[in-house]
């Protein structure tokens, strides 16, 4: 063989990233399985699991991620960028009402979205340093979002910070009890907590639909079967 000939990569043949290929193709596997059962499923899921859907050993998904936090915060790490996005994006309107309500919404969106970032908008994950850092940097953005929509007049004076918090929580509870059931009691919920927040004078946000009875009615037997005996 010349020098000018390159000898066809192998499986062991290291690549850019200091990962042998093989190596990079089963962290792939893994992070697209574990998107799509956190997303279906919730943080609940087993690493066993994962690992089955991705198709490799508990033992491959070890060497890549050492901790389920670790997973974690490989999984969300775009999503938890878009959810600091998001807050940016708000303070950036010249409607400081506007930004804050759009922004409440945009986040519940992505939580019913995903169950899995759901869940992950309301834990703490204080060994995941690089996820903690990017939701404390959306968190502080929040309240100066707070701050402006407040001063408008718009935004209740005894709205705090916490209460998006409550509303999280609220939020995920209703996603993850009605699923595919009733996919839009998410935007009912929240468009009432919204008007809740707003002061006498503001401009009330629109108010969705509720759910059909059929829907809330599938949504409760749902609900009743997942529980334990």
């Amino acid at each position: 063989m010349s020098s000018d000939e390159t000898p066809a990569q192998t499986p062991d043949q290291q690549s850019g990233t200091g990962l042998r290929i093989d190596a990079e193709r089963n962290r792939d596997r893994v992070l697209a399985a574990a998107r799509r059962l956190f997303a279906s499923e919730g943080l609940g899921v087993s690493m066993a699991s994962v690992a089955r859907e991705a198709g490799v050993g508990k033992a491959t998904l070890s060497r890549r991620f050492a901790t389920r936090e670790d997973l974690i915060t490989a999984v969300f790490a775009d999503r938890m960028d878009a959810y600091a996005t998001a807050v940016t994006e708000a303070l950036a309107d010249p409607d400081p009402w506007r930004g804050f309500t759009g922004y409440v919404q945009a986040v519940c969106a992505m939580q019913a979205a995903d169950r899995g970032f759901a869940d992950v908008l309301t834990i703490t994950f204080p060994t995941a340093k690089a996820l903690e850092a990017r939701r404390a940097e959306a968190y502080d953005d929040f309240l100066k979002l707070i701050d402006r929509a407040k001063a408008t007049g718009r935004l209740r004076d005894d709205f705090t910070s916490e209460d998006l918090v409550i509303l999280l929580m609220a939020n995920a509870g209703v996603v993850n009890a009605t699923g595919d059931a009733a996919p839009d009691a998410w935007q009912r919920l929240v468009g009432h907590m919204l008007r809740s927040y707003a002061a006498p004078d503001a401009p009330l946000p629109v108010l969705p639909d509720t759910p059909t009875p059929a829907a809330l009615y599938r949504a409760m037997i749902r609900l009743t079967r997942g529980r334990p005996s």
